[in-house]
């Protein structure tokens, strides 16, 4: 028989996702960590995290199918990219993400529910949640938004920034990479009371008390006191609906000083809402959490930010850390 299609895509996802759950059990084990001296038998790794050698044999091995690991004479290695990244105490260390990772990954899962019950089936209100729930959540995005703070500082150094105002800045993971980097800067966390109580944990564990405040502050509802030489919009137009990306867009435009810079970073895609793939398939996450937030295209930000009073709008054509994208914009 001849022209008979073969099912090569499809089987392709069913097992591609096997290496992204071992990275992850990698990440959630501290795998990595004791490997940053060199390399390691199985049983010495075993010995090292306190577990069982028959069971962590094949992970081991799938980290070397994942291009994490390298293994000779039965000897196992971080990859220099494993060993810059997933090892705890490297000063671009992104392990601590796994909490969060396994918290979107579940609810991405519930996506054909979500859509059957019209509804986010895991939503996600930050006014609303447990402390638990919103501890593990914060671990991960701190890890995650430490590196856009240091990635962010030399264009804030090239823009004159002194005073930067983190919106919906969570822990203070952006605020605090920035000011690392940045000697003289400081920065003001604002967000909601029950969200930015967490900074504090952050901060003193830093050592950015001198250097990085909290505000608390709902800046869908109205402008945050003070004003700010920039703004830094991380990951937040995403979880809001339209008519609330454009409020907070609008509030934070007038706590800027005149020709004051905004940063906005996260997921965005392009006008063709087919790219990019990270993007595309993150909004999956998105619609199980929330009722209106969404990836949005680079036009509707274009439009909302042209509303707000801002011009001098740009999309950097490289990725920031995280694979997020950064559109930038002037205070007219």
């Amino acid at each position: 028989m001849t022209g008979v299609q073969a099912p090569t895509t499809i089987e392709r996802h069913i097992t591609s996702v096997y290496q992204s759950l071992g990275m992850l059990a990698g990440m959630q084990l501290d795998l990595f960590t004791p490997l940053k001296d060199g390399p390691l038998s199985c049983a010495e790794i075993a010995t090292a995290l306190g577990v069982g050698a028959d069971k962590l044999g094949p992970l081991l091995y799938a980290l070397v199918n994942a291009e994490l690991l390298t293994v000779k004479d039965d000897l196992f290695a971080n990859t220099p990219e494993a060993d810059e990244f997933l090892v705890r105490g490297r000063p671009r260390y992104i392990g601590g993400r796994h909490e969060l990772m396994s918290q979107q990954w579940h609810w991405a899962m519930q996506t054909a529910g979500s859509i059957r019950d019209g509804k986010a089936r895991m939503k996600l209100d930050f006014a609303e949640e447990t402390p638990e729930r919103l501890t593990a959540i914060y671990r991960g995005m701190y890890a995650g938004s430490v590196p856009s703070g240091a990635a962010l500082a030399p264009m804030l150094t090239a823009a004159g920034v002194t005073h930067l105002a983190d919106i919906g800045g969570g822990p203070g993971g952006t605020a605090i990479g920035a000011c690392r980097n940045l000697p003289g800067l400081r920065a003001t966390i604002i967000d909601l009371p029950n969200v930015v109580s967490y900074a504090p944990i952050f901060i003193v564990e830093a050592g950015m008390q001198d250097r990085v405040s909290i505000l608390s502050g709902d800046v869908v509802a109205g402008p945050p006191p003070g004003r700010y030489d920039a703004a830094v919009v991380r990951s937040v137009i995403q979880v809001l609906a339209p008519e609330h990306a454009r409020a907070l867009l609008r509030h934070v435009g007038q706590a800027l000083e005149p020709g004051g810079h905004i940063f906005i970073l996260g997921s965005i895609l392009d006008d063709s809402r087919t790219s990019p793939a990270s993007t595309v398939g993150f909004n999956l996450v998105f619609l199980n959490v929330y009722d209106g937030g969404l990836a949005f295209t680079e036009a509707e930000h274009r439009e909302w930010l042209t509303e707000a009073g801002f011009k001098d709008i740009a999309r950097s054509p490289t990725p920031m850390p995280g694979g997020q994208t950064l559109i930038t914009a002037r205070k007219a």
